[in-house]
């Protein structure tokens, strides 16, 4: 899908997860804690592939706002302060639609240098 547009994006803080939809239908549940360590920042994605971070110890991660960014985007307010990730309406597909390999490839990564999840 190259315009992905949402339809409906709500959060459930109880659950730390993120319902989007897409006005294809397709919905996505999406941990804060998978948004958070997959956050497109550059602190987090670095300048090139090379240069991503793996960011241990967010098992417990929240979301505490959401703020909207034209008509493209928002920004994910997380609760240990990150903000610097704008989230577009394509990355929030891309997200939804490779939630299991991204997160098996984050989960193996964690593994090969010995972090945990948890803080």
């Amino acid at each position: 899908m190259t315009d992905a547009w949402p339809t409906a994006i709500d959060y459930d803080p109880g659950t730390k997860i993120l319902h989007v939809t897409f006005e294809n239908g397709e919905r996505f549940d999406l941990p804060a804690e998978y948004l958070r360590v997959e956050s497109p920042s550059a602190e987090v994605q670095g300048h090139n592939p090379s240069e991503k971070q793996i960011v241990p110890g967010r098992s417990k991660v929240g979301i505490m706002n959401i703020e909207p960014v034209g008509n493209y985007a928002v920004r994910l307010i997380f609760d240990d302060l990150h903000d610097t990730g704008i989230y577009s309406w394509r990355y929030l597909f891309e997200l939804g639609r490779d939630y299991a390999t991204r997160w098996e490839t984050y989960i193996k990564a964690l593994m090969s240098r010995g972090l945990k999840r948890d803080p």
